[in-house]
C-alpha cells in the first residue's frame, strides 16, 4: 500500500527536528564539559561556595516557611484566621469542607501528603459552616472546594473533582498536577500531560444532588451520604 505523501513529509520534518534538538543538546553539554575542564582550583572553589550559599539560603527559606505553618495540613478555627494565614504566606491552598461530606475526607488524605512534599505552599482547611462570610465572598457553593490564594489574592478554585478526572479514586499525583497548573506549588512534572487519561462518567460527577442550609445560606452538596 502506498504511503501518504503528507504523512511521509511530516515524519521527515519530525525526524529533522529531533536531530536538530539532539545536536543542540550535545553542543551545550560539550560546552559545559569544556568549561569545567578549563576551570582552575580557584574557579572550582568559587562554584562550590556559590552552591553552598544557595543551599544555605534554601534551608533558611524552608525554616521560615515551617515557622509559618507550612509542611503540615491543618485546620484553622475561623474566618479571621484565614486572612492572617494568607497574609503571611505567598502560596496558600485552603480546603473549604463540611464534616458530613465524605469526599472532603478524600481531599484531606491527599492534601496531608502534598503539604509535606511542597513546603513552599501552606495547606489549610476551614469549615464552610463556620465561614459564611468567606463562602459568600468567594462564591463557594460546592463542597469540597479548594481556594488557591497567591500573594493574598484568590487566583483559582478547584471545585469538586471535575478537574481531577471526575472520580473519587483520583491519585495524589492528579491533585498535585492540578495545583501545578495554577502555579500554587513548584511542580516539576509535565503540565500538558495530566496523570489521568480518561474521565470516569459514573457516580462521581459533581452535579447538584441536594441543598443544605448553612446559617441561612444554601450551599450545593457534592455528596450523597448526607
Amino acid at each position: 500500500m502506498d504511503t501518504n505523501p503528507s504523512v511521509e513529509m511530516f515524519q521527515k520534518v519530525l525526524e529533522n527536528q529531533m536531530l536538530q534538538t539532539t545536536k543542540i543538546v550535545e553542543e551545550e553539554l560539550d560546552a559545559e564539559i569544556q568549561k569545567l575542564d578549563q576551570m582552575d582550583e580557584d574557579d572550582l572553589e568559587h562554584v562550590k561556595q556559590r552552591r553552598l550559599e544557595a543551599l544555605k539560603k534554601a534551608q533558611q527559606q524552608k525554616q521560615e516557611w515551617l515557622s509559618k505553618g507550612h509542611g503540615e495540613y491543618r485546620e484553622i478555627p475561623s474566618e479571621r484566621d484565614f486572612f492572617q494565614e494568607v497574609k503571611e504566606s505567598n502560596n496558600v491552598v485552603c480546603h473549604f469542607y463540611r464534616d458530613t461530606t465524605f469526599r472532603c475526607k478524600i481531599v484531606d488524605k491527599h492534601l496531608a501528603i502534598l503539604a509535606k512534599k511542597h513546603v513552599e505552599t501552606k495547606f489549610i482547611k476551614l469549615n464552610a459552616e463556620k465561614s459564611p462570610f468567606l463562602c459568600e465572598r468567594l462564591s463557594i457553593k460546592v463542597i469540597p472546594t479548594l481556594a488557591l490564594v497567591k500573594d493574598g489574592k484568590t487566583q483559582d478554585f478547584i471545585v469538586g473533582f471535575t478537574d481531577l478526572g471526575n472520580t473519587d479514586d483520583f491519585t495524589t499525583e492528579t491533585l498535585e498536577w492540578r495545583l501545578g497548573c495554577s502555579s500554587i506549588i513548584n511542580y516539576s512534572g509535565n503540565l500538558m500531560d495530566p496523570p489521568f487519561q480518561t474521565q470516569k462518567k459514573f457516580g462521581t460527577s459533581f452535579t447538584k444532588l441536594d441543598k443544605k442550609t448553612i446559617r441561612g445560606k444554601k450551599y450545593d452538596s457534592d455528596s450523597d451520604d448526607d
